[in-house]
């Protein structure tokens, strides 16, 4: 990809502004190549909130718009990175290059695999621009490419989650190239091997599935759930399968959770009598990872219902994983407690656990607008009572 002088001077002066809009003004720029400028802009503004190491560094090429998109967040990868080090590492489906890129940083030697020519491109341009000439660029397909390799310490693998026909996939046999063929071989070809699935994906079925699964990595930003990540070696490292839950939190307070089958499945679930002072909902990864009583052996709280996946306590636990509310009020739906229940209160947040209405239906019948401070929760306690939680964060 070659972008002349001046199309990189227009990039660099409008890379704030809006894309659409200059992709109107081809005719007004003729020196300039319009739709390399827009497709660089665009990246650049994705990258400034997605990447933000990457955004000071105006030489980069960034791809189309919708790969910058699915690509992995400098967050993510970062987290990933944290995971994994040693002398050798390849990355078999390369991409646009993020995971690769910061993997990459904890090796003596890292070899990128991508079979598209214009991502192979992109790397071989962005790497040393980065620092990161110590990675070798391989335009091939990643299946091949790791029949023929010699082993390294680790492999990080991140299969397409779309069928022919452009729809997800969430299956690790729908996936592309399919681990559960793949996976005697790439323990052999590597000490440590990961792999980035659908966050769609059901945890239980990818431990079914795969036999050499010795940890699960969990990972959530701004309580989305965006990445299931599945560590892969030949020999055991414990008798049971540590699964982490990663929350990653803009503000800094990240939050983490371990945790085994075993203890969630043995593990008592005390249930509370009455909504205390304080309500928890456990962040998107612990969500996902289904470690609902095992909580409750770790933090001091109990459980609204078996569920519901709302916790309570009369005083707070400051590091509970997840959201924290100290309870203003808890009404039932009668008359004379709705209203006082609602009183001054002409919008809220409305989340639903275990209970047999929509936010959209119950906003309805509250009369409540989206926002505010206030947050209700609709629920089912542990002795089969609907109830409302108005609660404010703490």
């Amino acid at each position: 990809m070659e972008i002349s002088a001046k199309t990189l001077r227009f990039i660099e002066e409008h890379r704030e502004d809006d894309t659409r809009t200059l992709a109107l003004q081809s005719k007004k720029y003729p020196d300039v190549d319009m739709a390399a400028a827009v497709t660089q802009i665009a990246g650049l503004q994705v990258a400034s909130r997605k990447i933000p190491s990457w955004y000071p560094v105006s030489a980069l090429w960034y791809p189309p718009h919708l790969s910058m998109e699915q690509c992995s967040s400098e967050a993510t990868a970062l987290y990933k990175a944290s995971l994994l080090e040693g002398d050798t590492f390849a990355d078999l489906t390369g991409g646009f290059g993020i995971d690769c890129s910061f993997i990459s940083r904890n090796f003596k030697q890292a070899d990128y695999v991508e079979r598209q020519a214009g991502l192979c491109e992109l790397a071989l341009h962005n790497f040393p621009l980065l620092g990161l000439g110590h990675i070798r660029i391989h335009n091939r397909d990643g299946v091949s490419y790791l029949q023929e390799m010699l082993p390294v310490d680790c492999l990080f693998l991140d299969p397409a989650r779309r069928d022919g026909h452009g729809g997800k996939t969430v299956a690790i046999s729908d996936c592309e190239p399919d681990v559960t063929v793949l996976e005697p071989l790439l323990v052999d070809k590597a000490k440590k091997v990961m792999v980035k699935l659908s966050p769609m994906l059901d945890m239980s079925l990818a431990l079914n599935e795969l036999k050499t699964v010795r940890a699960v990595h969990i990972v959530a930003v701004n309580n989305e759930c965006k990445e299931l990540l599945l560590i892969l070696q030949k020999e055991p490292v414990s008798s049971e399968v540590s699964i982490h839950c990663e929350h990653i939190a803009g503000n800094g307070e990240n939050q983490h959770y371990t945790f085994t089958l075993k203890q969630e499945k043995t593990s008592p679930c005390p249930l509370a009598d009455e909504v205390g002072t304080y309500l928890y909902e456990p962040n998107a990864a612990i969500l996902k990872a289904g470690a609902f009583r095992s909580l409750t052996q770790t933090y001091p709280v109990a459980k609204l219902h078996l569920s519901s996946h709302l916790y309570t306590s009369a005083s707070l636990v400051p590091d509970f994983p997840g959201r924290r509310f100290r309870v203003e009020a808890v009404s039932g739906f009668g008359k004379k407690e709705l209203k006082a229940f609602l009183v001054d209160m002409d919008k809220a947040n409305i989340t639903i656990r275990n209970f047999p209405l929509s936010v959209a239906e119950l906003r309805k019948r509250l009369k409540l607008k989206e926002g505010g401070d206030d947050y209700i929760f609709a629920t089912t306690l542990s002795g089969g009572q609907k109830v409302l939680i108005r609660g404010k964060k703490c």
